[in-house]
């Protein structure tokens, strides 16, 4: 059904996201593309400044060894990507930039604070070029 799919994870809720690959792999064309996706928050300059300087690092290397495993559990062949920045907007920024057809976000149950904030799948729904599934 769809040739190139974005699967963004948050490794905090590795169970959401093992749900919504293996979504995306039984939605995936032959020959088609998974690209599975962590994005870490950037940390404000304040807040970086007393940290040490290999955290980011060692974040951006946990983290891709954690949807590595991910994939390998689930015998999918998936590109694993890590950025750096706003998750809605490297997460729609990843959409176009691999011409997906396709974007699988988990959400949580909305709480007052989404709709005056919004979540992330939300923001994602509301800007994406493409199809977006939403898990909850």
């Amino acid at each position: 059904m769809y040739k190139k799919i974005i699967v963004p994870v948050d490794v905090g809720a590795l169970d959401k996201g093992e749900k919504i690959l293996a979504k995306a792999a039984a939605l995936l064309d032959a020959g088609g593309e998974v690209v599975l996706l962590n994005v870490l928050e950037d940390m404000p300059g304040y807040l970086a400044i007393d940290l040490p300087v290999d955290l980011m690092e060692n974040a951006l290397g946990e983290n891709k060894a954690k949807l590595v495993q991910l994939k390998e559990k689930l015998g999918l062949n998936a590109k694993v990507e890590i950025r750096s920045g706003a998750a809605a907007r490297e997460i729609l920024a990843a959409a176009e930039e691999h011409g997906a057809d396709l974007v699988i976000v988990a959400s949580h149950r909305p709480d007052i604070s989404n709709y005056f904030i919004g979540a992330t799948a939300d923001r994602v729904v509301r800007h994406a070029k493409c199809s977006v599934l939403v898990d909850r």
